[in-house]
């Protein structure tokens, strides 16, 4: 049994250290099994959500069939200012396209949370938000959340860290999303 996980996240920059660590987590997952898409960067440009636009682009129906076939997601942001980048939140905010599915938003999913910012206080903020949201969207943040100071962290082009905790709580995220997806699929397939 083959489970999809679908990695959002990023920022505008090419390559940024928020998607390299969006790497690193779907590496986790991986390993533990999973098929993984990450949706990053210019993947991410959508017009701002408006649900009263029943037209949606090529780029947001693409995420939103991601997201409704996905068995498990990832997410990571930057913070900026001590919360999500606009970026991250306006894809997010597409998942109220889901709302009339039989597994609402991301219902019955685990959704591993990652953050990353220049300091303790924006990334820690950052992922409190970013839960809280997954939470609303009735998703299952997985226990394992990492906030990433990037003062402290560096990911390098070749998927490599320069912290191994940072590097191994990435990928353990992953794989708690992985299993979870395995665990609750196979449950849901037979039942």
């Amino acid at each position: 049994m083959t489970v999809t996980v679908v990695g959002i996240g990023g920022s505008l920059r090419a390559d940024s250290q928020s998607e390299r660590a969006l790497h690193v987590a779907l590496s986790g997952a991986e390993e533990a099994g999973a098929k993984t898409i990450a949706v990053t960067g210019t993947d991410l440009v959508l017009p701002f959500y408006d649900p009263a636009v029943p037209e949606r682009p090529e780029s947001a129906r693409r995420l939103i069939e991601l997201l409704r076939e996905a068995d498990g997601v990832v997410l990571v942001s930057p913070g900026y200012h001590g919360s999500l980048s606009g970026l991250v939140k306006n894809a997010l905010d597409y998942v109220q396209d889901l709302s009339g599915d039989p597994h609402p938003f991301l219902d019955g999913r685990a959704v591993g949370c990652v953050t990353s910012a220049m300091g303790w206080q924006a990334a820690v903020s950052t992922l409190t938000a970013l839960r809280s949201i997954v939470h609303a969207l009735r998703g299952w943040p997985t226990p394992l959340g990492v906030p990433l100071n990037t003062a402290e962290v560096r990911f390098e082009a070749d998927g490599t860290c320069s912290d191994q905790r940072a590097y191994d709580s990435l990928r353990l995220v992953g794989r708690q999303v992985a299993e979870f997806a395995l665990g609750e699929v196979g449950h849901h397939r037979l039942h």
